[in-house]
C-alpha cells in the first residue's frame, strides 16, 4: 500500500511557512522525506512499476533535478501540462541520504558569500556530481515568492545511486495534480501535500548549501 501523503489547503500551510529565507520546505517525518520530479508517461509508468528510475527513455547521461517543494514542481511542470512533464512522481528517500547529497554538493552558481573566489567554486563543481540551486518558491498560480526553494541536481554516479538504490518508494501523484489544477481559480483552497521546514542535522550540509 502506498505511503500516506496527507493534504492541507494552501492557505493553512502558507500561514505557517516562513515568508522568506532558505528553508528546506518538504513533506517529511523523522526518517523519510519526499522530493518530486516530472516525467513523460512512459518513464513515470516504468518508475512506478519498478520502484526505481530508469528504463527506456530515462537519461543517465544528463543532470536530473529533484525538488522538495511541491509548488516549485508545479511551477516547473505547469501542473502537468508541459511536454514530457505530464506525470509527477513523489520520490520517498531517507533524510540522511538527502543530507549526505547536500553535504557532497556544490552550488550551481558562484556566490561570493560562500566561496573565497570563482576558482574555488569551480574546483568544488569539478569534484562532485551533485549541484544545489535556490530559486524563488511559488504560489499555486506560479507567482514568485521571497522564500527560496531548493533544487538538487544529480548526474553520474550520484544520479545512478539515487535512481536505483536510494528510493524507498515511488508514487504517482498525477491524479492529485490534475484535481488541484482544476481548483486554481481559488488558490487558497488548493490542496497540497503537507510541507514544513525540515531541519538539516548535518552541519556540513547546512553550511554547503546555506540553508536556514
Amino acid at each position: 500500500m502506498p505511503r500516506d501523503l496527507p493534504l492541507e489547503p494552501y492557505a493553512a500551510q502558507r500561514a505557517r511557512w516562513p515568508a522568506a529565507g532558505r528553508p528546506v520546505l518538504a513533506h517529511h517525518d523523522d526518517e523519510l522525506m519526499v522530493v518530486y520530479q516530472a516525467y513523460n508517461p512512459a518513464i513515470a509508468a516504468w518508475a512506478v512499476e519498478h520502484g526505481a528510475l530508469g528504463g527506456p527513455g530515462f537519461g543517465f547521461g544528463r543532470m536530473s533535478w529533484v525538488k522538495p517543494s511541491f509548488l516549485w514542481m508545479m511551477y516547473r511542470c505547469g501542473w502537468c501540462t508541459k511536454p514530457n512533464q505530464e506525470r509527477v512522481l513523489a520520490l520517498w528517500i531517507r533524510r540522511t541520504r538527502f543530507e549526505a547529497l547536500l553535504a557532497a554538493s556544490a552550488l550551481s552558481h558562484f556566490d561570493p558569500a560562500h566561496h573565497e573566489s570563482e576558482e574555488a567554486w569551480r574546483r568544488e563543481v569539478a569534484r562532485t556530481d551533485v549541484r544545489v540551486q535556490w530559486d524563488p518558491d511559488r504560489d499555486p498560480g506560479g507567482g514568485a515568492q521571497p522564500r527560496r526553494a531548493i533544487q538538487v541536481g544529480l548526474q553520474g554516479e550520484a544520479l545512478r545511486s539515487f535512481a536505483t538504490q536510494d528510493l524507498v518508494e515511488v508514487q504517482d501523484v498525477t491524479p492529485l495534480v490534475e484535481a488541484q489544477r482544476a481548483r486554481l481559480s481559488t488558490p487558497d483552497e488548493v490542496l497540497l501535500p503537507v510541507q514544513t521546514p525540515m531541519a538539516l542535522l548535518d552541519a556540513r550540509a547546512r553550511a554547503v548549501v546555506g540553508a536556514d
